[in-house]
């Protein structure tokens, strides 16, 4: 088989020791260090920063004005060796910043099929999942891990060490001090669960059966009962098995910060 060669700038900088797949284009004043990978068919645009420790999947887009694997903005940092890892097919838009890990968790990871909008901030050891969106001016602090098929609208701060569950939305300018359980709709001041992410579930193959199932879940955790352990053993009692009662219980009881309020 024939192999596609790589477009690479002769404005741009590749360490020699860095390994660059096939088909890949860098444009111009582009900067990439000797520590990185970069997969087959990505393209990287001008002016994007590509720092020790990046590990970018097969057919990604990053924007100019990017930057991959800075070190960690974190005090406790001590230069160890860690990664800053990239799935497949992510697009990263313009000046996008995605910090390297630190001894926690050693890595920080974007998955499959992400999009990230100009401007976000993904910081240390954070992990995404696959199939995310997460709009503009998003700031992601340290620690965070968010599910797979999260949507995060613009200008969202999220405190570290939160975790956001499967298949969430979270309103636009929204502070997000604990954690939000999958298949919610999130908004308002203080973080509130305002419903169940039902245009997202069904654009994703959901059947109208299932969404009940959670929406009756979520009512008996959030409406009918003022006590969180009470709700739990009543849902976990009232309701028959099924992936998505195990997803939602299963966060729920392993949230040690507490989960986000009700509707008041």
């Amino acid at each position: 088989m024939m192999k596609t060669a790589s477009l690479i700038h002769d404005q741009c900088f590749v360490h020699p020791d860095a390994k660059i797949g096939e088909g890949v284009e860098i444009g111009p004043f582009t900067s990439v260090a000797g520590d990185v990978v970069i997969g087959d068919g990505t393209w990287i645009g001008p002016n994007v920063s590509i720092l020790d420790g990046a590990r970018i999947g097969k057919n990604c887009k990053i924007f100019p004005g990017a930057v991959i694997s800075a070190e960690p903005q974190d005090l406790k940092f001590e230069g160890e060796i860690t990664t800053a890892e990239i799935g497949d097919s992510t697009i990263i838009r313009e000046c996008c910043t995605i910090n390297r890990g630190t001894r926690d968790r050693m890595t920080t990871r974007v998955g499959n099929n992400c999009l990230l909008m100009a401007y976000t901030h993904i910081a240390h050891d954070v992990l995404v999942g696959n199939n995310c969106i997460i709009a503009n001016s998003a700031n992601i602090a340290g620690h965070v891990v968010i599910e797979d098929f999260v949507v995060i609208e613009g200008v969202v701060a999220v405190q570290q060490f939160v975790r956001i569950g499967q298949h969430s939305f979270l309103a636009g300018g929204s502070l997000v001090r604990k954690n939000v359980p999958p298949f919610v709709k999130a908004a308002r001041e203080p973080l509130s669960f305002v419903g169940v992410n039902t245009i997202g579930l069904r654009r994703r193959g959901f059947d109208t059966i299932t969404i009940t199932e959670i929406e009756d879940l979520y009512r008996a955790i959030y409406v009918h009962n003022n006590n969180l352990s009470q709700a739990l053993k009543a849902a976990e009692v009232e309701f028959p098995a099924s992936a998505q009662k195990s997803a939602i219980l299963d966060f729920i009881q392993a949230s040690d910060k507490g989960i986000i309020r009700g509707p008041q």
